[in-house]
């Protein structure tokens, strides 16, 4: 935001400065205001309210165009959002020059004081398109005064999913418009890309979603630019969908085409796809006039249907004039009726470390499967009220298969609860050959690694300016055989921090490779249950990491770490002073 700061009094010089650091705003004097008026996003006074309303009434016109104001006493104890609450960014202007000053923020917002959802911001958060069939000041009358409200969802993205956990209670959510008894509710909220036949005399609000990958044919040259506009437009509108791109698709020869260029200049995406793969792709409505042109029996329908992943086809090919369209939308993004599988890391152990939106998939789960022997069981103590939770410790691969899928095929959610990050020695690739057979929709959450918690716990850098830029993630060679070009001992030559997987009940055979290239001093530890209530850490010299293992029993949910950078502080802030004394000055202008 473009911020100007007003202290008004001497007082308040101090804490004007330090908003000006913090917020990258300037100091202006009161005698500014009315020029800068216009060219401001927000103004913050410091000092007496009533100075600040004097000085900024003769030039209050519009909430949606006014700045945000906000004003701090002289003391710093209280800011008070004074002009354009939550529509122009006040309200949260003011909750974070409260926290730099550590005051109290003062919303007199209906809406953010009973925390229920703004509903003129909601499109600007999300990137969404408003359709408001009544005004939109009547439909917030409505909500914030908390009548009957009925919510239609069609689609699935971080906006709908932040409506569906925040619900307050006055909300229902519905399955579809025959489920809107215009005597029951007084609002009607949609996200949808469709066009609805809305029941009378109800307030509706309608937020459209860019979820569609569109599809486009073009003739060569095709113009004009904007009646081909229109018209796709138009088809949408035929097809009962309102404009709600996220891309567009086309056969690579027509990159140069007037339209494209246009599309592109206007900033939206666009994907090229090559003849051949075009071809590949199965289409409602084929043609072998295109075929013999361009090599592929479609373009539109055949592109929309790649860009969106094999999703779902809203609008098949719509002939224009000179153009095809067709509408696809990623399965990702529509309101699932089937069920939905999502692969979450668990982290290292500790609950707290998983991440927020794993934290929030496994309160909402209907079946969390999880990885009993590597994963707590506390974990999952998150889960709501009659949820299944499994431990698959002692469940084969198609048992575990089987179970998802029995969930999955009753349209509910389903996490696979893995350790750490489940791309690091995760196991998930049979189960995910499994979901591309049978055609389920799944998700990746990541997770933190027992490696970033090693770190952690050994208050150690594992990268250190001019002696240490890498780290090997890896683990010795066990039962299950390691490429030829991996083994450790060719890995070891980089003398690079080296974190070892599932390689404590092998640890002789580490060490005599790591040894080849480590010197036999180099620092070690062995990490077992990391961030477990039951870690213990155990350090010493890799001469001796065998012995370590051995005399603490130590299991497979041990980490080892080798490499000088273990509680390596020597000569740090030389080289630091040296390399990032730029940045320490910047830091003081």
């Amino acid at each position: 935001m473009n911020i100007s700061i007003i202290p008004i009094t001497g007082i308040a010089e101090e804490k004007a400065e330090l908003l000006r650091r913090e917020l990258k705003g300037k100091i202006i004097t009161r005698n500014d205001v009315g020029k800068l008026w216009k060219e401001t996003d927000a103004f913050i006074f410091i000092g007496a309210m009533g100075i600040c309303v004097r000085t900024i009434a003769p030039y209050i016109d519009d909430k949606h165009t006014d700045p945000a104001v906000v004003c701090v006493d002289s003391l710093g104890q209280n800011v008070v959002s004074v002009l354009s609450g939550h529509v122009g960014g006040a309200n949260e202007l003011a909750k974070n020059v409260a926290s730099v000053l550590g005051a109290m923020p003062v919303i007199t917002t209906q809406s953010d004081n009973q925390q229920l959802w703004a509903l003129d911001l909601l499109a600007k958060r999300y990137g969404w398109d408003e359709v408001v069939s009544s005004s939109m000041n009547d439909c917030i009358f409505a909500f914030v005064n908390q009548q009957p409200t009925a919510l239609l969802i069609e689609t699935c993205d971080d906006g709908t999913r932040f409506l569906q956990r925040s619900m307050p209670q006055h909300v229902t959510l519905v399955d579809s418009l025959n489920d809107v008894d215009a005597a029951k509710y007084s609002l009607l909220i949609v996200v949808s890309p469709f066009r609805h036949d809305y029941p009378k005399g109800m307030k509706v609000l309608q937020f459209v979603p860019h979820v569609a990958c569109v599809g486009i044919g073009l003739a060569h040259q095709a113009q004009p630019i904007d009646e081909i506009d229109a018209e796709i437009s138009k088809k949408f509108e035929e097809q009962g969908l309102y404009p709600c791109a996220k891309t567009y698709a086309t056969i690579d020869i027509k990159a140069d085409e007037p339209y494209i260029k246009y599309l592109q200049e206007k900033g939206c995406e666009v994907e090229f796809f090559r003849a051949e793969e075009l071809d590949g792709v199965e289409v409602p409505t084929p043609s072998d006039v295109v075929a013999k042109h361009v090599g592929t029996s479609s373009v539109s329908e055949a592109a929309s249907l790649l860009a969106s992943d094999g999703g779902k086809m809203v609008m098949p090919k719509q002939k224009g004039k000179n153009f095809t369209v067709a509408v696809s939308i990623p399965e990702r993004y529509l309101r699932r009726n089937s069920g939905h599988i999502e692969i979450v890391g668990a982290g290292p152990g500790d609950p707290d470390l998983v991440s927020v939106r794993g934290r929030r998939l496994l309160e909402e789960a209907d079946l969390i499967l999880y990885a009993g022997s590597l994963v707590p069981r506390e974990l999952t103590l998150c889960a709501k009220q009659g949820a299944t939770v499994r431990s698959s410790a002692s469940m084969a691969l198609e048992e575990q298969c089987e179970l998802m899928k029995e969930f999955y095929d009753r349209g509910e959610l389903i996490v696979r609860l893995h350790t750490g990050d489940p791309c690091i020695f995760g196991a998930i690739q049979e189960q995910m050959a499994f979901f591309d057979e049978h055609k389920m929709s799944y998700h990746i959450t990541p997770g933190i690694s027992s490696f970033l918690a090693a770190a952690a716990e050994l208050r150690s850098q594992f990268t250190i300016p001019e002696r240490c830029q890498t780290i090997i993630l890896t683990r010795g060679e066990g039962r299950t055989p390691m490429p030829e070009k991996e083994k450790l001992h060719l890995l070891a030559r980089s003398q690079s921090t080296m974190c070892i997987f599932l390689s404590a009940s092998i640890v002789d055979d580490v060490q005599q490779q790591l040894l080849t290239e480590y010197p036999e001093d180099t620092p070690v530890a062995a990490c077992y249950h990391l961030t477990w209530p039951d870690q213990h850490i155990y350090r010493g010299v890799l001469k001796d990491l065998a012995k370590i293992v051995h005399e603490n029993n130590l299991t497979l949910t041990t980490m080892i770490v080798v490499g000088e950078a273990i509680d390596n502080r020597k000569g740090l802030s030389e080289l630091y002073s040296k390399h990032f004394t730029h940045l320490f000055r910047k830091a003081t202008e």
